[in-house]
């Protein structure tokens, strides 16, 4: 089962589908408010994606599935791993949800940010933020925050699966040192890297299919 990263779909696994489909039963999913899904009708949270994935794989009859995931898809395999879902094998590759130490200035952007929406709330909305933000509806905002401001770290030291996470060399939206966190509270994780940036599966598919068919026949 394939879960896609935020502002994505399950095409980007385009290479991947295609080509495990000849050896498993390929699922790719698009979550709610991405691709051809519904948009969300309230925020949702982590947890809220977790729950909706697993009513899916309820209703398509899918048990103990290899999860393969990106970025925020991430967080979801991790946050239904963390609370038992009957997962194999799972891959994660630029996995978001590990929240690093902010210095001055992001608190500063912070307070500065607070200080302007009193005031001017639409200028606050176009001035601050990243621009994956900006683009976003206002329950797509709401939702966001929730998704980014979640650490996912005690969710992963709950995870007990055969975990491989595949970073890419030149990942500056999720970098090797969150990947290295991640790896650090897995159970029975390991990590590797390869050439290639965020989209790491996407530029280098034949060596990350590579990797991830040794990785689920070990």
């Amino acid at each position: 089962m394939f879960l896609h990263g935020y502002l994505s779909s399950k095409e980007a696994f385009t290479a991947q589908t295609e080509y495990f489909s000849r050896y498993f039963r390929v699922i790719a999913l698009d979550f709610l408010g991405f691709g051809q899904s519904p948009p969300l009708s309230s925020a949702f949270s982590v947890s809220d994606y977790a729950e909706w994935t697993q009513a899916v794989l309820q209703n398509l009859g899918v048990e103990k599935p290899h999860i393969i995931a990106h970025s925020f898809g991430c967080r979801v395999a991790v946050k239904m791993a963390s609370l038992g879902a009957n997962f194999d094998k799972i891959v994660l590759t630029g996995p978001a949800g590990i929240i690093e130490k902010r210095g001055f200035s992001y608190a500063w952007k912070v307070k500065s940010y607070r200080i302007v929406k009193k005031f001017a709330p639409k200028f606050a909305e176009k001035r601050f933020g990243s621009a994956e933000y900006r683009t976003l509806s206002p329950i797509m905002k709401e939702s966001y925050k929730k998704i980014v401001n979640e650490d996912l770290r005690s969710d992963a030291r709950k995870i007990v699966n055969p975990t491989l996470i595949i970073e890419g060399e030149n990942d500056r939206t999720t970098p090797l040192s969150q990947a290295k966190i991640y790896a650090d509270c897995l159970q029975n994780g390991q990590l590797k890297t390869m050439s290639g940036g965020h989209f790491a599966f996407v530029e280098n598919p034949v060596l990350f299919n590579l990797i991830v068919e040794e990785f689920l026949y070990e």
